[in-house]
């Protein structure tokens, strides 16, 4: 059984930044790559950031390479994303999801791929 709880969320104006994380509540910690999605209204979820079991590789779509960052704490069991330069076309609910990876430097933006979802957590750019 994994349970997952997204936050971090809010209201940020263009430019600034904010630091998601996904607390996990599993014994399997150890097994699973992680991902964060997001959905904008009327669009489809897309895969964003993505990193290993292992930790070692990472993996981030176009648009948010340089901007944001993934990192996975073993010992919290969390993953974080900390994004920064943030622009309104990120505004969407952010999802954190959970992967049994088949080995450990394998990463996924493909939603098919991942086993887990956390509820979401909103993520609003405006000023």
């Amino acid at each position: 059984q994994v349970h997952i709880v997204e936050s971090g969320g809010g209201l940020v104006e263009p430019g600034g930044s904010l630091r998601l994380s996904c607390d996990l509540t599993t014994f399997l910690w150890e097994h699973f790559a992680m991902g964060w999605f997001r959905q904008a209204p009327g669009k489809e979820r897309e895969g964003i950031s993505s990193i290993s079991k292992s930790g070692v590789n990472t993996y981030y779509r176009d648009s948010v390479k340089g901007r944001f960052a993934i990192s996975r704490d073993d010992a919290k069991k969390t993953v974080y994303l900390e994004m920064n330069r943030l622009k309104p076309e990120d505004t969407a609910e952010y999802y954190c999801a959970v992967m049994q990876a088949p080995y450990n430097d394998y990463v996924s933006l493909n939603s098919h791929d991942y086993d887990y979802w956390g509820q979401g957590t909103q993520v609003t750019v405006s000023s």
